[in-house]
């Protein structure tokens, strides 16, 4: 270990489509986190060969060689970029090892967390879990309406182009939807909540779409709702570039004798808001139209970043007290 680089050393397991890209993430712009290893199964993947090329230790021996590297006692964080069902040996062996754990599949052994909603809550819990691409990309929008008006049912559809979708993002489908849903709810802030993923097979392939629709009450302020969807969007633009509003806040009024049938809820009235987002990749190494990579990789990387300042706090405290 670099004793002169008070970075925190990361390992990234996984090395398929989204380990690669978050890889390239921390080496470009993290300011508090350095690239130590890089760890998949498959020795001939396109990730280790990309990780070697960049002076990063590799290994295709899964956790076990992981666990195994010379610079594994110096690692302080561990991205996980699975799938749920390998996270959960992961995760096992990586807590026995006293290692902070983030991680990018839907295992959601750890709490739910979306950066500009709740990572502050959870900041020093050993697994922090990210959800899901459509869950990054619209639980703010529903916690946004939840802040200024109740919010009795979210739905959210995830449109991701077909060719983004990974063998992972295709194993976890109904983890998917079930981690999905329960997010909206718990960090939302929703009464009901149910999601949907759509795998587009447009050619060329789509950008990234996401409806939210949510219910409130009739006496909400459409004024109020919209500045707080718009507030948000542009919290999530300061991580995640290509987020963005794809039209204004749309809004209906469903009363009088009008009810619509709300899962969970029956017949009943209220104000609609649908949001439409839009999430367009960085392109670090995936194309643009990878949207749905790029929000799980871009929230991963800005929790482990204040999760590296909390850990390196004692210490600057430490050298400060040691200077007075």
């Amino acid at each position: 270990m670099n004793h002169t680089d008070s970075r925190i050393p990361v390992a990234i397991i996984g090395s398929g489509n989204i380990g690669t890209d978050l890889m390239i993430k921390v080496m470009r712009h993290s300011q508090h986190l350095r690239m130590a290893a890089m760890v998949g199964i498959d020795p001939a993947s396109d990730g280790l060969a990309r990780a070697t090329r960049l002076g990063v230790a590799t290994m295709a021996e899964g956790i076990e060689g992981l666990v195994n590297l010379p610079c594994f006692p110096d690692i302080g964080i561990v991205f996980d970029a699975t799938s749920a069902g390998a996270h959960l040996r992961n995760n096992e062996i990586l807590q026995r090892h006293g290692k902070r754990v983030v991680d990018l599949t839907p295992a959601a052994i750890g709490p739910y967390v979306v950066p500009v909603v709740n990572l502050g809550e959870h900041l020093d819990q050993p697994n922090l879990n990210m959800v899901t691409c459509g869950g990054q990309a619209t639980i703010p929008m529903v916690r946004a309406v939840a802040d200024v008006a109740p919010v009795r049912y979210a739905e959210i559809v995830a449109s991701i182009a077909s060719k983004s979708a990974g063998p992972g993002t295709r194993a976890n489908i109904d983890e998917f939807t079930e981690t999905t849903s329960k997010a909206i709810e718990l960090v939302g802030g929703a009464a009901h909540g149910k999601a949907i993923i759509v795998l587009n097979p447009a050619e060329p392939p789509l950008l990234m779409r996401d409806t939210v629709y949510c219910l409130t009450e009739l006496s909400a302020s459409e004024a109020a709702i919209a500045a707080s969807v718009e507030a948000m969007v542009a919290r999530v633009h300061a991580y995640v570039p290509g987020y963005r509003l794809k039209q204004q806040v749309q809004f209906e009024r469903i009363d009088g004798d009008r009810r619509i049938n709300v899962p969970g809820i029956g017949p009943t009235q209220g104000l609609k808001v649908t949001v439409m987002l839009e999430v367009e990749g960085a392109a670090h190494y995936l194309p643009a139209y990878a949207g749905n990579l790029d929000i799980m990789t871009s929230a991963a990387l800005a929790t482990a970043e204040q999760m590296a300042v909390r850990m390196l706090a004692p210490q600057g405290q430490k050298a400060a007290a040691a200077a007075a």
